[in-house]
């Protein structure tokens, strides 16, 4: 009997805890699941981001598209000689060419600004305004640098104007500085985004890669 519980107590204490190799052997395991996970976990990050952008494009062009679409429907709806439309309780004036232009056309959103109807003096404002007048929940915005690092503020988009043309970027793709602050784009060159072009209501998606 006694022999029988020596036997046991051994057995218990043999298993009890891990042999250093067996620690080193999970240890080497981790690493090699780790070097194979990571690079998979990181493209998928990427491809989140890329579909983000591709998604805010397709909502925004599908946007511009209804307020083209109601604005033809409601026989082409003018007051003071601009083109406007009451687009889900907001009014948004839309392109209105003079009659020698051939390279506007006519209907698509410029904002809230009657001032300008021919859409060619866009500004930061202005692209805000169709942005926010299209979406009917309208994801965070701004076009100050400042505001996208001020982590209490939650912007998740920026925007800019180039060549006429509004420029909106996803946040998280766009350059940072060594202090880790985002800084703002020139162009279309950095980060994910897409650019509209009041002009023939395009929406072209550029992807930038790290």
């Amino acid at each position: 009997m006694n022999n029988r519980i020596q036997m046991n107590r051994s057995k218990i204490k043999q298993a009890a805890g891990f042999t250093l190799i067996e620690l080193v052997i999970v240890v080497v395991i981790l690493g090699f699941l780790a070097v194979t996970a990571i690079p998979k976990f990181l493209d998928l990050t990427e491809q989140a981001k890329q579909a983000n952008i591709e998604g805010m494009a397709g909502g925004f062009a599908t946007g511009v598209s209804l307020v083209r679409a109601q604005w033809e429907a409601e026989a082409r709806p003018m007051a003071s000689s601009v083109n406007r439309v009451m687009y889900d309780g907001t009014e948004l004036f839309l392109t209105t060419p003079s009659s020698t232009s051939t390279t506007i056309r006519p209907g698509y959103p410029t904002g809230y600004d009657a001032g300008n109807a021919d859409g060619t003096e866009m500004d930061t404002t202005d692209c805000i305004n169709v942005w926010q007048g299209i979406f009917a929940q309208p994801p965070t915005i701004s076009a100050t640098i400042a505001d996208l690092n001020d982590n209490t503020k939650n912007i998740n988009y920026f925007v800019i104007v180039n060549n006429n043309l509004c420029g909106y970027f996803l946040r998280e793709t766009l350059a940072q500085d060594a202090s880790g602050n985002y800084t703002a784009p020139a162009d279309d060159t950095v980060g994910n985004n897409f650019f509209y072009n009041n002009a023939n209501s395009s929406v072209v998606v550029t992807i930038n890669k790290n």
